[in-house]
C-alpha cells in the first residue's frame, strides 16, 4: 500500500474534509501522514485523532502587502525546508492537498520532485493558494462546479467536500443529554466556525432580546470560540433563553443531529455538514474572507432555496431577528430549507477524493 501526505491544517475547513479522506485511505490500508498548521485550532480538532501521524508546520497566511511580509516568508521557507525534510524521510508517493497557505509548502516541494500532487478547494472561488498552485498541480478537485471557470488547471474534477464519516446523525435524546438541553424544545445551532466568531457573536447578542417570547420553546447551542462565551451565556440568561454555550465543539455529530435551524458563516465545509443533515440555515458570511468567498458559497445555497442570507451589518441583527422568528414559528418553511438542503449534498466525496489519490498513483 502506498504512504500519502495531506496537508490540511489551519482552519477547521480545511482540516476537517482532510480529516475524511484520510479516513477513507487508512481504511484501504494505505499509510497516511497529516502536514497540520501549529495554531490552537489543529491542536485542539486532532485530540480525538491519536492514530494520525502529524507534522505541525510555521507556516502563516499572507499578510498583504506591509511590514510583516518578512516574517511571512521567514516561516514560509521554515515550513518549506521541514517539507523537504518530511518528503526525504516518509517518501509520500502522493501529497494531497485541501487548500490554505498551510498546504502551499507540501505541495511545492512534492511537485518540484515529480511526486504527484493533488489540490482540494472547496469554495465557489479559489483563494490565492489555489490559484497559484493549481498550474503546478497534477490534478485539482473542487467542492463547487461553479469554481472551475475561475482556474487554469491541466485537470479538473468535481468531487464534492468531504465529511467525515463520523460525522453521522445520533439520536435526538442522546444529542440532548451530551448538551444539558431538552430534547423536545426547538434548537437553534450558532457556529461562527474556526474563524471570524466574534461578529457572529455581536450579532446574536442584539438578535436575542426579540426571541424572548419563544423563551418555554426553544433552546440555543452557541459555538462561541475564544472570549465571548462567558458574555452570551449572560446576555442569554438575561432574556430567559435556554443556552449552552462552547468554545468549540469536537462532536459536531451532537449539535447537526439536535439543531431545528443552524445559524453559520458560510465557509464551504460548514455547508457541506449542513447539507448531508439536510438542516435549513441562516447563512451570514464572514465579511473579511479573502475574495469574499464565503459569500460566494452562501449565494450558491440562497439560489437553490436551501438557506437564507444576512449580510454581517449594523441592520444584519434586526432582521436576523426577525428571519428566525419566523422560520422557528413554521415548520413547513424550514422543512421545505431543509429538503433543498439535502439536495445539495454531494455523496461519497470523501470516497470521490480519495479514489482520485489512488488513480494518482500509477
Amino acid at each position: 500500500m502506498a504512504r500519502i501526505g495531506i496537508a490540511c491544517g489551519g482552519t477547521g475547513g480545511h482540516l476537517f474534509p482532510g480529516l475524511a479522506v484520510a479516513e477513507r485511505l487508512r481504511a484501504a490500508g494505505h499509510s497516511v501522514r497529516l502536514y497540520v498548521s501549529t495554531k490552537e485550532i489543529d491542536r485542539v480538532a486532532l485530540e480525538p485523532y491519536p492514530e494520525y501521524e502529524r507534522l505541525a508546520l510555521p507556516v502563516v497566511g499572507w499578510p498583504g502587502l506591509g511590514p510583516r511580509v518578512p516574517h511571512f516568508c521567514r516561516r514560509f521557507w521554515q515550513a518549506y525546508r521541514m517539507a523537504v525534510a518530511e518528503i526525504r524521510v516518509f517518501r509520500p508517493e502522493a501529497v494531497l492537498g485541501m487548500g490554505g497557505f498551510t498546504c502551499a509548502p507540501p505541495l511545492l516541494a512534492a511537485a518540484l520532485r515529480r511526486i504527484p500532487t493533488l489540490l482540494h478547494e472547496s469554495n465557489a472561488i479559489p483563494g490565492k493558494v489555489t490559484r497559484w498552485l493549481a498550474p503546478r498541480t497534477s490534478h485539482v478537485l473542487l467542492g463547487f462546479a461553479d469554481c472551475a471557470a475561475h482556474l487554469a488547471a491541466p485537470s479538473v474534477i468535481v468531487t464534492g467536500t468531504p465529511v467525515r464519516g463520523t460525522l453521522a446523525r445520533v439520536p435526538r435524546a442522546e444529542a440532548a443529554a451530551f448538551w444539558g438541553l431538552d430534547p423536545a424544545r426547538l434548537t437553534i445551532a450558532v457556529m461562527g466556525g474556526s474563524q471570524g466568531a466574534s461578529g457572529l457573536n455581536r450579532m446574536l447578542m442584539r438578535a436575542a432580546p426579540a426571541w424572548s417570547g419563544m423563551a418555554g420553546r426553544i433552546q440555543i447551542i452557541h459555538l462561541a470560540g475564544p472570549g465571548d462565551a462567558e458574555l452570551l451565556e449572560i446576555n442569554y440568561r438575561r432574556h430567559g433563553l435556554l443556552s449552552a454555550v462552547r468554545a468549540f465543539c469536537t462532536r459536531m455529530e451532537t449539535v447537526y443531529s439536535l439543531a431545528d435551524l443552524v445559524i453559520a458563516r458560510s465557509g464551504a465545509s460548514s455547508l457541506t455538514e449542513l447539507a448531508c443533515f439536510g438542516l435549513p440555515s441562516v447563512l451570514i458570511p464572514y465579511p473579511h474572507a479573502a475574495e469574499d468567498h464565503q459569500a460566494r458559497n452562501a449565494e450558491i445555497f440562497r439560489r437553490h432555496g436551501a438557506a437564507l442570507l444576512i449580510r454581517e451589518s449594523e441592520d444584519g441583527a434586526e432582521e436576523l431577528a426577525r428571519e428566525v422568528r419566523s422560520l422557528m414559528e413554521n415548520s413547513a418553511l424550514r422543512a421545505g430549507f431543509a429538503a433543498r438542503a439535502a439536495a445539495l449534498h454531494p455523496p461519497d466525496a470523501a470516497a470521490r477524493v480519495a479514489q482520485e489519490v489512488e488513480r494518482a498513483l500509477f
